[in-house]
Formats: C-alpha cells, sequence, structure tokens
C-alpha cells in the first residue's frame, strides 16, 4: 500500500494511522483554515477556581496589567517607533474586548521547526526507575487544594501535617499517597507506586494486566466519600476518552478505588521541559534557559496538539513547562487533568500561577488564555524570568531591562502579542501562532548563524507575495502584494475582474454584489495605483471599523503614507502590522523602507538585514537598500558586503555586481581595489555600454595612479597589467568601443578625441 502525502501546505509527512507523522493533522483533512477571528472571550461568568500556590490559580482577579512600555535602549531596535493604534487600542476596550471580526483562514502550516535548528534527543526513561522512592510533598509546595491557603507547614518544632484540615476553609487536605504498591484499582491495574504529586494529587504507575501489563499511569480525578459524586465527575471527564492525537497522550479508561475516581493514561517514559530545565541548572550552578532557537521548536512541535483540542471545542488550561514530554525526536502533551469545554461556565479551572491568563478569575478559559499560557512558558523555557509569578504576573519586563528581547525583536513583539493584557489582541489561534512562531524561529537562527544560508529557502509566505526585485532603489509598488483570502466570499467575483486601469477598476470595484474585506481592499490597491488617497482613507476606515484588529487595513494606510511622502504615518501603520504578524518579513521590509524616509538610518539597516539573511526573495531588495545606507556613511566595505549577498542565481545578481564595481571604483581604494572592480563584473552578463563605461572609469584612475605613484606589474586590472603601456592601450581601447556606440556625432567625435589623447606615441 503506497504512503498517502498530507494535504498541508509545505508539509513532507504522510499519513500514518490516521494521522501525518509530521504535522499531526488527521488523514483527508483538507489544507486547513484558520479562523483568525472569533470571538475572543469566554461568556462573562465567574466560575469555580481552584486556588493554590506552584500549582493552581489564585482565587482574586488580578488587577489589569499590560506590558512594560519603558523604551527600549537598542537605537536599532524597531520596538521604541510609534505605532498605529489597532484591536483594543483602536476600540478603547477594557481589559476583556469583544473581537467581532475576522483577518485571515490560512494560517495553518507545516511542522518545520525540527528543519530549522536541532534539538538533542532524550533517552526513554524505563518505567520502573521512574517511581519515587520516598513519596512526599515538600512541606513549601502543600497548598489546600480548595482555597490554595498554605497548609501542612513546620512550625516551631512540630515538621508540620501531611494530612488535616485548613485552617482557613475548614477542608480536608492530605499528602499521604492513597495507593500502594500491591493496589488493585478497577480490577485491572496493579499499582506498582507513586510517580509525582500534582494538582489533582498523586500520579501512580500501574500494570494493566489486561493488557500485556503494559504500564499505565492513573490520575487522581475526585476524593470523595459520596459515590454519587464520583460517578457524576466521571461521567463529566469521558469526552477525554474521545481526544485522540499523536502529540497528546491517550486516555485509556476511568475508574474508582475506595470512593476515588482516576484517569487511566497512556505512560510516556520520556523527559519533561521541567526537568531538562532542572538538569541544566544543575549542571552550570545556575538558571540556564534554553537556546531560544530550541526553546522555540518545542512549542513549535507541541502547537498542532493545542489546535486540535481548540478544534474539538476544548481547551487546555494549564500549559507549563512541566506537561511537554520528550521521548527521542517526539514531544508528547501529558496531563489532560485541566482540559475542559469551551463551553463550560460551571466546573473548576485548574491552572499555574504565572501562566495563567488575568482575565481567568472573572470569565473563565477560552482559546485565548491557552494562548496566553503558551507565551509565558516559551519565555520561562527561554530566559531567566524572574518574578514571572509575582512582579510581572500580568505583565512582561521592559526591553530595555531584558537582553532577550533586545537582540530578538520579532520574538518580543510575538510574545507581547501572544501574552496581551486583552484576550481579545491576542493570536486568534494556535495555528495561527504557528505559523508566526516559525517565522521568528528563522530569524532565530539566522541571527545566531548568519552564514547558514539553507535556512534562507522558506516556504511561500500564506500572506504576503514575493516582493519585486528593484535594481536601483525600492519605492512602495515594489513592496510585498497581500495574498488573497481565498475563504473570503466575493473570491470568486473579483476573479471576473480583469481590467487593469485603475480608474475603470475602481470603477468596476463599486458594483460588488458584497464589500467583504477582500473587495475593500482590492479597491484600496487600485485607488493607490491611481492616486486616490481619500478613496484609500475611506476603504481603511470601513475596514477597521467592521474589526479593528484588521492589519491588512493598516498595511494600506502604510502605502499610502509611503505614496505621499509621509514618513511618520507609514512607520506607524508598519510598525503595527509588525506587531500583528511578528514572523513575516513583509512589514519588517516596508517599516526598513519607511524608517530610512524619516533618517533613522540604524533602524532600517537592522531590519534589511533580517530580511537580506532570512528569505532569498527578500535577499535582494534589502540588500541593495543596505548598500545604499552604507555607502551614504561612507562605509564602503559594508556596502560590498550587502551586495556580496545577492546569490549568482538571483536575476538581480547582474545589479549587484555592476554597483559593487562602481562602488569599488569610487573608493580611493588604489589599484588593488580597482582590480576589484573590474573582477567583479567579469562573467557577469551587463548592459555592453555599462562596461565600457566602468572599464573606462576604472582605467582612468588606474592610469593616474600610476603615472602618480609607478607602476605595480604584479596587479592585473581587467587582464591588464597595472603599468603605463599596457593601461593606455586599454584605455584607448575602450574609448573607440564607446565611440562606437555614441548616440550623438559630437559624444563620437569627443569619445574619439580622448581616445587619441590617451594613445601612447610610437615610432613607425
Amino acid at each position: 500500500m503506497s504512503d498517502i502525502a498530507c494535504s498541508q501546505p509545505g508539509c513532507t509527512g504522510t499519513i500514518l494511522d490516521g494521522y501525518c507523522d509530521v504535522c499531526g493533522t488527521p488523514g483527508g483533512a483538507p489544507p486547513s483554515p484558520v479562523v483568525a477571528a472569533s470571538v475572543r472571550t469566554a461568556a462573562v461568568h465567574t466560575p469555580a477556581v481552584h486556588t493554590a500556590g506552584a500549582g493552581q490559580v489564585t482565587g482574586s482577579p488580578a488587577a489589569p496589567a499590560g506590558t512594560d512600555s519603558a523604551a527600549s535602549t537598542m537605537s536599532r531596535a524597531s520596538n521604541r517607533l510609534a505605532s498605529t493604534a489597532m484591536g483594543s487600542a483602536r476600540t478603547g476596550g477594557t481589559q476583556v474586548t469583544l473581537r467581532r471580526g475576522t483577518t485571515s483562514t490560512r494560517l495553518r502550516a507545516a511542522r518545520l521547526g525540527a528543519g530549522l535548528t536541532t534539538i538533542p534527543p532524550q533517552p526513554a526513561v524505563d518505567a520502573s526507575k521512574a517511581l519515587m522512592v520516598n513519596p512526599e510533598v515538600a512541606p513549601e509546595k502543600r497548598f489546600c487544594p480548595t482555597c490554595g491557603s498554605p497548609v501542612g507547614r513546620p512550625h516551631d518544632d512540630s515538621p508540620g501535617r501531611t494530612e488535616g484540615f485548613c485552617p482557613q476553609c475548614r477542608s480536608p487536605f492530605s499528602f499521604t499517597p492513597k495507593l500502594q504498591a500491591g493496589d488493585l484499582v478497577g480490577g485491572q491495574y496493579e499499582v506498582a507506586g507513586a510517580l509525582a504529586h500534582g494538582g489533582l494529587g498523586w500520579i501512580y504507575l500501574a500494570r494493566d494486566r489486561n493488557v500485556s501489563n503494559r504500564w499505565v499511569v492513573l490520575k487522581g480525578l475526585l476524593n470523595a466519600g459520596d459515590a454519587d459524586a464520583v460517578a457524576a465527575a466521571i461521567a463529566e471527564r469521558q469526552f477525554l476518552a474521545q481526544v485522540e492525537h499523536p502529540l497528546i497522550v491517550e486516555i485509556y479508561n476511568f475508574v474508582t478505588h475506595e470512593g476515588a475516581g482516576y484517569i487511566v493514561m497512556e505512560y510516556i517514559g520520556g523527559t519533561s521541559l521541567k526537568s531538562l530545565l532542572k538538569e541544566r541548572m544543575k549542571a552550570a550552578g545556575r538558571y540556564d534557559p534554553l537556546p531560544l532557537d530550541q526553546a522555540i521548536a518545542y512549542v513549535l512541535e507541541i502547537l498542532p496538539a493545542f489546535q486540535y483540542l481548540h478544534d474539538l471545542g476544548l481547551v487546555y488550561c494549564d500549559f507549563k513547562p512541566d506537561n511537554i514530554i520528550q521521548v527521542g525526536d517526539d514531544v508528547r502533551l501529558i496531563d489532560l487533568g485541566g482540559v475542559r469545554r469551551l463551553q463550560d461556565v460551571d466546573s473548576a479551572i485548574y491552572g499555574t500561577v504565572g501562566y495563567q491568563a488575568p482575565e481567568v478569575p472573572e470569565v473563565g478559559t477560552s482559546i485565548a488564555s491557552d494562548i496566553y499560557t503558551i507565551g509565558r512558558t516559551l519565555l520561562v523555557l527561554a530566559m531567566e524570568f524572574r518574578g514571572y509569578q509575582s512582579t510581572y504576573l500580568t505583565s512582561l519586563p521592559a526591553v530595555a531591562d531584558t537582553p532577550l528581547f533586545q537582540k530578538y525583536d520579532s520574538f518580543y513583539r510575538l510574545v507581547a502579542k501572544a501574552c496581551a493584557p486583552d484576550a481579545a489582541d491576542r493570536f486568534a489561534s494556535a495555528a495561527e501562532l504557528r505559523v508566526q512562531l516559525l517565522g521568528v524561529l528563522r530569524e532565530v537562527v539566522v541571527t545566531d548563524r548568519p552564514d547558514d544560508r539553507a535556512v534562507r529557502h522558506a516556504p511561500p509566505s500564506l500572506l504576503f507575495t514575493p516582493p519585486n526585485v528593484s535594481d536601483s532603489g525600492l519605492a512602495w509598488p515594489d513592496l510585498p502584494e497581500l495574498v488573497v483570502d481565498t475563504s473570503d466570499p466575493q473570491v470568486g467575483w473579483l476573479a471576473t475582474v480583469s481590467v487593469v486601469d485603475p480608474a475603470a477598476r475602481l470603477d468596476l470595484l463599486a458594483q460588488a454584489p458584497e464589500r467583504s474585506p477582500e473587495v475593500l481592499l482590492h479597491t484600496g490597491s487600485a485607488a493607490l495605483a491611481a492616486h486616490r488617497p481619500d478613496v484609500v482613507d475611506a476603504v481603511v476606515d470601513e475596514l477597521l471599523t467592521a474589526d479593528p484588529w484588521e492589519w491588512r487595513a493598516v498595511w494600506l494606510q502604510g502605502l499610502k503614507a509611503l505614496d505621499t511622502r509621509d514618513g511618520d504615518g507609514a512607520q506607524a501603520a508598519f510598525n503595527a502590522v509588525y506587531g500583528q504578524v511578528p514572523g513575516e518579513l513583509a512589514p519588517k521590509l516596508a517599516l526598513a523602507l519607511a524608517c530610512e524616509l524619516r533618517s533613522e538610518l540604524d533602524i532600517a539597516e537592522a531590519l534589511y538585514t533580517t530580511c537580506a539573511r532570512s528569505d532569498a526573495s527578500y535577499t535582494a531588495p534589502a540588500a541593495f537598500a543596505m548598500a545604499r545606507i552604507r555607502s551614504a556613511r561612507a562605509d564602503i566595505a559594508g556596502a560590498v558586503a550587502a551586495l556580496d549577498l545577492v546569490p549568482p542565481t538571483s536575476r538581480a545578481f547582474p545589479e549587484a555586481r555592476r554597483q559593487r564595481a562602481g562602488l569599488l571604483a569610487d573608493s580611493g581604494g588604489g589599484l588593488p581595489a580597482l582590480a576589484a572592480a573590474m573582477a567583479s563584473v567579469d562573467g557577469v552578463s551587463i548592459d555592453p555600454h555599462d562596461r565600457s563605461r566602468l572599464t573606462a572609469q576604472v582605467l582612468e584612475t588606474a592610469l593616474g595612479l600610476v603615472l602618480q605613484h609607478g607602476p605595480q606589474p604584479t596587479v592585473a586590472i581587467g587582464g591588464l597589467r597595472a603599468a603605463e603601456p599596457a593601461l593606455r592601450d586599454g584605455l584607448e581601447q575602450t574609448y573607440r568601443e564607446l565611440a562606437s556606440m555614441a548616440a550623438t556625432a559630437e559624444e563620437r567625435v569627443a569619445l574619439v578625441d580622448s581616445a587619441n589623447a590617451v594613445r601612447r606615441w610610437t615610432l613607425r
């Protein structure tokens, strides 16, 4: 039987056991779009919230807090620039804002993190060696399971109680394992011992006597003497048995034992990311986070599991480094104890302080709150996030105080969006986050390994076309264009509008059956080409009124600002778009152009550099711009290095070599620089007239240097020795070649005179 290829764009996997072995997408699924806008918040209802220290959420609502707005101290960082208001900032919304519109349904991508970086494999852990020798809960980790107050703590000479009643709410607590080795649970699962203690109690390892004595994990579901309550709890959690995804731990069964309910789960003998961090800290003697590319790769690998849960109408709730297990080269999402239905507004919510979204105590969980936990987890993996459970409980540290944010601006933009205080400002889905995170990973890799040319061959963007290669300059028409959203209701009608003339196209678009987002975007583009800024403004206002998160409208706004030479407006618009899609290169290229217009050349150069190194389709326009900026500050070596980024396979390569030769010819670097100038165009197909003019310029300069300082026979300039006779002969011949191509008689006579003047004297 032949393998069935995965249908997801860019994915190279095949369908095995019903799922793609690379991206985890169910077999037979069409290329999956992402609904990039939905209601971002749960119903406004205050659910029961369990409280605890490290393991569960606090019950009191957190005060709204935003991302620290202190300005960056890095002169080349774009995050300090003004930004057009979008989303909740545009609506004036509070911490919980309703998102009403839609932006895109094209943001699923194949799992490619492992193709950009390398993660060391982790060996499988023998189940019998994973058991706790002395199952105890450390006193500092003992909290009341009902109100979260510290309980069982040592005082005076007492070691602290492992069982008793909470002095605050009088609820019973117990930190003693209820199951012992040899216990038979549900008539099927023989307990081997305790593995760990979690938010819902002890987690046990057992053998499944009915299925080949396989190892399973028993996790407490409810501990109550009320048999009806146990039965109700098990019935409520039965939906977990329907969760079936290669990246998610499998739920086998639900059983009761002596008044307590247990989830029976697959045993995964791997290492959690929390354990990896502990091992690194132990080895280094200090907190030693994962390299950023590895931290991103781990999260990239697990995001399809979140998308799967969200597609089922489930939210994970309690994501953190503890809940990703690595076995070999694979990762798995474990601990489904906190998973709940999106529409569930009554059951208890389990979460962890420092990871849980600030709105959860007030409105409950949502896809947006899961996105928040992913962003916080990413930060804990990638840096020593001091104060994330206190000072920065609902905010991020300032860029100026965080070297990681300073070095990786796109990464900062991504976590700032993922962890936005207003739920509606976050990524709309795990798939949307994944597409942007993949782009950020590529930029991180090229920042750390700038000579790694393999990463430049990125899959096509789902949001932008490649830029137009410009041979001389970069203007707004050269920037990437928005990719048409094929889910728009008017995309079929738009395909019938084939008129090219901008004014006529505007008239036809005005007759559209519906003013859908794509119709409005096409109208704005036609208005730009027709030089109708008033129409562009009207389109932008209409789009943003319908959906304040519609960043494509702000993209149009930025293009109009560039067309009218409004540098401030262009910079603010493209900076806002960058914040919305931080993994895309198009906003960075546009922002760099706006910064160049405003003479913010350090920021522009940094953005151009990122574009040139990250994607081959962006290399040429960005390299030309870098060379332009560097040559203006007399950094000829830097300008030449920028042009050297353009590969021979690019159609802009001849122009890059021609500009390189011109820079070297004008550099004043002496005969070696002139020799390098001629070598730049050796074997390159350029216009014959341009080649002859360059040759004349180089040989004129070289002859002057030889006459002033003497010959250097060891230097060859265009195949000619750096000595007077050879240079005179070559220059004479070049003048005569230019004369044969002259456009006017006057120009031809002048060139012949120049040839005669430079001709060396001979005796006949």
